[in-house]
């Protein structure tokens, strides 16, 4: 069996991009990594409860509670004691600081429900985008998977998806069908993509 990266996936909340991604590892539409721990940032959130149907090694913590500081460290820590080589944040909700990102240089991505470089950045997220989305009038938005660094949303894209606004959409209409038409599709591709690409660039 070839070598496998370890994947870390930092949650804020249900959980859905997770799933998408523990159901692309079960019918192997990912597999040059494994999903080796799923980290959330508040306590109680039923993404935890999905890693723990999964069978995977799950932590909560408070990042409130903790400080920035001290939860990046304890995240850091996490990851680096499970293996992980690749850190994907999944509906996770806090901003890293620009000392977490440098230490794990163009190996964190995120997934953003819109076509970035429209309605993303600093408080953009959830179901605002989609409110924005609607009231710019664009009759096109969808999903983006990019690599993080310091500015919000501003690092390299690695794939989009486009989904067309309906007449009568809602931000929750919209929401959803964004996660199932571009988000649930690109995030897994992306994965494997850059988990295969980690992978080759060993070789070398």
């Amino acid at each position: 069996m070839k070598n496998k990266v370890g994947i870390a996936v930092l949650v804020s909340g249900g959980g859905t991009n997770l799933q998408a991604l523990i159901d692309a590892q079960n019918s192997g539409d990912i597999i040059s990594g494994r999903i080796v721990c799923v980290i959330s940032s508040k306590p109680g959130v039923y993404a935890l409860e999905r890693a723990e149907k999964a069978g995977i090694p799950h932590y909560a913590l408070d990042r409130k509670a903790l400080g920035q500081q001290a939860f990046e460290a304890e995240t850091a820590r996490i990851i680096a004691n499970s293996g992980a080589r690749l850190i994907v944040l999944a509906g996770f909700l806090s901003i890293l600081s620009a000392g977490f990102i440098n230490n794990f240089p163009g190996r964190i991505i995120n997934v953003h429900p819109a076509l970035i470089p429209s309605f993303c950045g600093k408080g953009m997220y959830g179901l605002r985008v989609h409110e924005a989305a609607l009231e710019y009038g664009v009759k096109v938005t969808g999903a983006t998977v990019h690599y993080v660094n310091e500015i919000p949303d501003g690092g390299e894209i690695i794939m989009q998806k486009a989904v067309n606004i309906r007449d009568g959409d809602t931000p929750e209409k919209l929401q959803k069908r964004v996660m199932k038409q571009a988000e649930w599709k690109i995030l897994p591709a992306s994965a494997e993509k850059v988990c295969a690409e980690i992978l080759k660039s060993e070789v070398k």
